[in-house]
Parts: structure tokens; C-alpha cells; sequence
């Protein structure tokens, strides 16, 4: 007689839930720390970039993420902006785990496709490019901001004209910790009506942000300034 197969229940329990953002449910990561889920719970956490998108992006729109990060904010807009299609990129390698568990804890693996991955807009860019990690995830980013308390790896890079050709998108949410210039600079922004990014003048100066201000004007954007705020800027194209 053949025994009973055994049972290891501890494979099928779940990480706890820690808190819940915007009707999102945010299992338990080693990358989410006291205070991230403290603001996560009383609707601090990346509070402009949320109350931004959820106010400026339509029903149906096509989203794309530029900085996934722990994939909150593009489980929220995905839940709450009922866009048509949404693609999240994320360069960092320790994420993809937890980001793709966070999006089927709250069933939205259909709504959402995440790719692992730097986009480039400038012309020959790389196969890979050199990404460096922080500890705690917050602060990664192209550029190393503190050397000894980062660790550099190898990433994939997509170039953003592939990336457009294989998934069109009308909306860009962009957070990629000061990568927002470079970007800008050889974007080809047809088809795109709504950008939303943060920005990082401590990286790129006064006149970085005068670059992007006039980098968009030239496409063919202004900035709403009625819903942009310090620090998170939203910019829609005129007519």
C-alpha cells in the first residue's frame, strides 16, 4: 500500500501582509523597511507620484513604468486607473521576485507585464550597462551615490525605441532616481500625451531642470501646474 504523500504546509504559507496602499495588499519583503511601511499605511509612501497618476491618468490609457521599485505604485495605478495595458520595467535584479509576487498577491500578473531591465534612449546604447544597487533599494540607479554601500551588476538594456515598437503607450510614469534627463534627451515622444516623473535636481542641477523644461516644450509638452508638485512633475501635451 502505497503512504500517504506528505504534506509541507510551510511551502504554501504566504509572506505576511504588512500594509495596504490604495486597496493594494504589500506582502512582506526583505527590502520593505519599518518606516517605508509605516508610509505605505498612512498614504505617505511616494505620496505626489500616487495622487498624480490616479488624478491624471484616464481609463484605458497605456502605462508604461519607468523604475518599478517595490512595484507599489504600479499595483495602485493599475487597480485604480483601470488603464487598457500597462508594461513595468525595473533595473533592479534583487526586486523582480517580490515585485512579481506583489502583483499576483493582488491578482493584477494580467494586468501588469514587468521586464527586468535599463531603458536607453540614446542612439548605439549598450547591450548591458552597469547598475548599482543600495541596500535597501531606495537610491539605485545608474550613477553610484554612495560607492562603499553599493554593489554594481550587470543589467540588460532595452532601447526604448524597441520598446515602443512592442508595446505602444500613451502615459509614462517615470521614477528612476535622476536617470530622467538622459532619458528625455533622446526620447522620441510621439504617441505619448502624459508624462509624470519625478525629478532630481540634486543630481542634475538648475540646469538639468532647465534642460528638461525646454526638452519638453520643444516636444511639444507643458507642465500641468495645477496637480504637479514639489518634487513630482506632470506635463501633458498641449492641444
Amino acid at each position: 500500500m502505497t503512504a500517504p504523500a506528505t504534506a509541507h504546509p510551510e511551502q504554501d504559507i504566504l509572506p505576511p501582509i504588512v500594509a495596504t496602499c490604495h486597496g493594494i495588499e504589500v506582502p512582506q519583503a526583505p527590502h520593505l523597511r519599518k518606516g517605508m511601511i509605516a508610509a505605505m499605511q498612512t498614504g505617505g509612501y511616494e505620496r505626489h507620484e500616487l495622487a498624480i497618476g490616479m488624478a491624471a491618468i484616464r481609463p484605458g490609457a497605456r502605462i508604461l513604468e519607468l523604475g518599478a521599485g517595490s512595484g507599489v505604485v504600479g499595483a495602485v495605478l493599475a487597480r485604480n486607473s483601470l488603464p487598457a495595458a500597462m508594461l513595468s520595467v525595473e533595473a533592479n535584479p534583487d526586486l523582480i521576485a517580490h515585485i512579481s509576487a506583489l502583483y499576483a498577491h493582488n491578482g493584477l500578473s494580467g494586468r501588469i507585464t514587468l521586464r527586468h531591465g535599463v531603458v536607453l534612449t540614446a542612439p548605439g546604447a549598450p547591450d548591458t550597462v552597469q547598475f548599482f544597487v543600495n541596500g535597501n533599494f531606495l537610491g539605485s540607479g545608474l550613477a553610484p551615490q554612495k560607492a562603499d554601500r553599493m554593489r554594481a551588476v550587470d543589467v540588460p538594456v532595452l532601447r526604448y525605441g524597441d520598446l515602443k515598437a512592442a508595446f505602444p503607450h500613451d502615459t509614462i510614469m517615470m521614477d528612476i532616481e535622476g536617470g530622467e534627463l538622459e532619458f528625455l534627451r533622446h526620447a522620441d515622444l510621439t504617441g505619448v500625451d502624459t508624462l509624470i516623473f519625478e525629478t532630481h535636481r540634486d543630481i542634475y542641477g538648475r540646469e538639468g531642470m532647465t534642460e528638461i523644461r525646454q526638452l519638453l516644450q520643444t516636444a511639444g509638452f507643458a507642465m500641468d501646474d495645477s496637480l504637479s508638485r514639489a518634487g513630482v512633475h506632470l506635463y501633458r501635451r498641449r492641444g
